[in-house]
């Protein structure tokens, strides 16, 4: 292991004659002639899961919401060194007549900025991790401030309506409590919040805590600092909620249909891991609840990377379509499949996603070149056996009918939308990391 740089010594490079000890081993020899490539083989179960898609009749949605987020972690070049990160997320709606007019191979970039033009929204806020002091406190405290500061300030608090739009399920006639959580401040389990509250008392240290603790990003930090996952996690929640704010919004719409004739797409899994998994049944009571009263919810995530993504990049070489004229072609994946197939682990002790998953894989090969792993509700958990299958999957065959539509050819795989939203909301490493470490040195006394 190389020593790291710092400001006034160099990084420590890797000796450039290190290797000749290895290829000159016998013993590594003897193992590296052992070896024997292991080339891809394509099951019989693999195959049986494919389907060309039947879309005759089938209606395409008319309007799309995206949403993606990024954040960048940056250090002080001080010492101590001081360490905060920057979260970024962006909601974007496309209409479709705008978008048939772009080419998804070379985008006008005229055409673009009309797209664009006042269809986006915003979220951002800032994270102390490491040798900060704010007026709120301890890191502990400041941390979870900002949590429910920068949900129930920005956009005249639209998100935190959301966050309780969906923790008091306000959708029904009759609200309900929060979940339980573990009090910030003494650790025990505090019991939910009343329907519709913003704090309460816990009941055993009698100190304040909010609606945004039962969320879970205090489990993660300590008095004095805290992990670059803390500002990850608060991006996909957010994420989540801005997705829901658009949800919420047309679900409440005079039009009642419109809700459903709009596909709202997530860059990433649908999916929330750890203690942030307490927002999913909520979002499946939701999901559930629009499917019964005949309003259903047409949602997918995509994954771009990952194992799913990489299994379907050696699978897709094997299924149709394979020629332009051919249909598509999609496998709906079933909790069996998965573990047999993708994880290849014996039999679990709990279902593939039972707890945190809201949404169910479908592998997706559009045409020869394009092919994509989606994630799409069921509303609640299906935990049979053979199960998800198409039937369960909310909107699959409109989805399906539209995503020639938003298929961007830049990029295998790629959905236009998610290209749009990745745009407004993403800060690269550079410059986005050194133009926002000369703001802290600048703001910061």
């Amino acid at each position: 292991m190389a020593y790291n740089s710092t400001y006034n010594s160099p990084f420590e490079y890797a000796s450039k004659l290190g290797h000749l000890n290895v290829v000159e081993s016998e013993w590594v020899k003897s193992l590296v002639k052992d070896f024997e490539s292991n080339y891809y083989e394509f099951s019989e179960n693999e195959k049986d899961g494919w389907e060309q898609a039947e879309l005759e009749g089938i209606s395409k949605l008319k309007h799309f919401w995206a949403v993606d987020g990024s954040n960048v972690t940056v250090s002080s070049n001080t010492t101590p060194s001081r360490e905060v990160s920057f979260v970024k997320a962006g909601l974007l709606s496309i209409e479709q007549s705008k978008l048939n007019r772009i080419d998804k191979k070379q985008p006008h970039p005229i055409l673009l900025k009309d797209l664009l033009a006042k269809s986006a929204v915003h979220h951002s806020t800032v994270f102390p991790l490491r040798n900060i002091k704010t007026s709120m406190g301890s890191n502990f405290n400041s941390i979870r401030n900002i949590v429910r500061d920068s949900l129930k300030l920005d956009q005249e608090g639209i998100f935190y309506e959301t966050l309780k739009w969906l923790v008091y399920e306000k959708w029904r006639e009759e609200y309900v409590q929060s979940p339980d959580f573990q009090c910030p401040h003494c650790e025990n389990e505090v019991s939910g919040l009343e329907p519709n509250e913003d704090t309460k008392s816990c009941e055993s240290c009698q100190k304040e805590v909010y609606l945004t603790d039962m969320i879970g990003f205090h489990l993660d930090i300590t008095e004095e600092s805290a992990p670059e996952s803390v500002s990850s996690a608060y991006m996909l929640v957010v994420e989540h909620i801005m997705l829901f704010t658009t949800i919420r919004l047309l679900w409440n719409h005079k039009d009642k249909n419109l809700v459903s004739e709009t596909l709202f797409i997530k860059d990433g899994p649908l999916t929330l891991r750890s203690q942030y998994s307490k927002l999913v049944p909520s979002i499946r009571n939701f999901l559930e609840y629009a499917k019964l009263v005949e309003r259903p919810i047409h949602i997918i995530g995509q994954e771009k990377s990952g194992v799913f993504a990489d299994h379907l990049e050696q699978v897709s070489r094997e299924v149709n379509p394979k020629n332009r004229d051919e249909s598509m072609h999609y496998s709906v994946l079933t909790h069996e499949y998965i573990r047999k197939e993708v994880y290849r682990t014996p039999d679990l002790m709990n279902s593939y996603g039972k707890r945190t998953n809201w949404g169910e894989k479908v592998y997706v090969k559009t045409d020869p070149n394009s092919y994509l792993v989606l994630n799409i509700p069921t509303g609640q958990y299906v935990d049979l056996e053979g199960h998800p299958n198409d039937k369960d999957l909310i909107g699959l065959k409109r989805i399906l009918k539209t995503l020639p539509d938003i298929i961007s050819h830049r990029y295998t795989g790629a959905l236009f939308p998610i290209e749009l939203a990745n745009g407004i909301a993403s800060m690269s490493s550079y410059p986005s990391s050194s133009i926002l470490q000369k703001f802290l040195e600048e703001n910061m006394s």
